[in-house]
């Protein structure tokens, strides 16, 4: 027999550094700790295994599922993971799935403050990415506050993409004002 026969095949979706299973569970312990969280749940990626073919899906679908759960340690790796500029298998579906399910979590006042820094920070650099129009929801639902001046006065309108979103935020901006 070769060494070969027994070698099995790993396609493995999550990312490098510290977007690894094992970094990601490891950052995910400390936010229990720092958050409290008394029952953890430790984010485990879905895997599959086909004859010596085995892929591991990436643990970010785990993260937004305790998002949704409203486990805090999860909330705060969803906000690590859309601050973060690096590409991933699937990135664009996973950081839209958790732009929508942090719309749906409880955030702490500094959470919120980076959502609003993240979301203007990339609209002023004109990066209208694919997740940005859940980003947008997410600056929405959390309120604009200190971030509208920014982009008014920073947004470069040359982008017809930065524009619309411009125009999406004044109203925003507009609703907030009239509550």
């Amino acid at each position: 027999m070769s060494v070969g026969e027994y070698a099995t095949l790993i396609r493995n979706y999550n990312g490098e550094g510290r977007w690894t299973v094992a970094a990601v569970q490891a950052r995910y312990s400390e936010y229990c700790r720092e958050y409290g969280v008394e029952s953890p749940s430790p984010p485990i990626p879905r895997e599959h295994v086909e004859g010596k073919k085995r892929w591991v899906y990436p643990v970010m679908e785990a993260v937004i599922a305790g998002i949704e759960r409203g486990d805090k340690a999860s909330i705060a790796l969803g906000l690590d993971f859309i601050e973060e500029d690096a590409h991933f298998p699937f990135g664009k579906t996973l950081k839209s799935n958790t732009a929508r399910a942090l719309r749906r979590a409880s955030l702490t006042p500094d959470q919120v403050l980076r959502v609003r820094k993240r979301v203007t920070n990339l609209l002023i650099a004109g990066q209208i990415l694919h997740e940005f129009r859940e980003y947008a929801k997410l600056l929405r639902h959390v309120g604009l506050a200190e971030c509208w001046p920014l982009m008014q006065r920073d947004a470069k309108l040359d982008n017809p993409f930065v524009k619309r979103f411009v125009e999406y935020f004044r109203a925003c901006a507009q609703s907030e004002q009239e509550r």
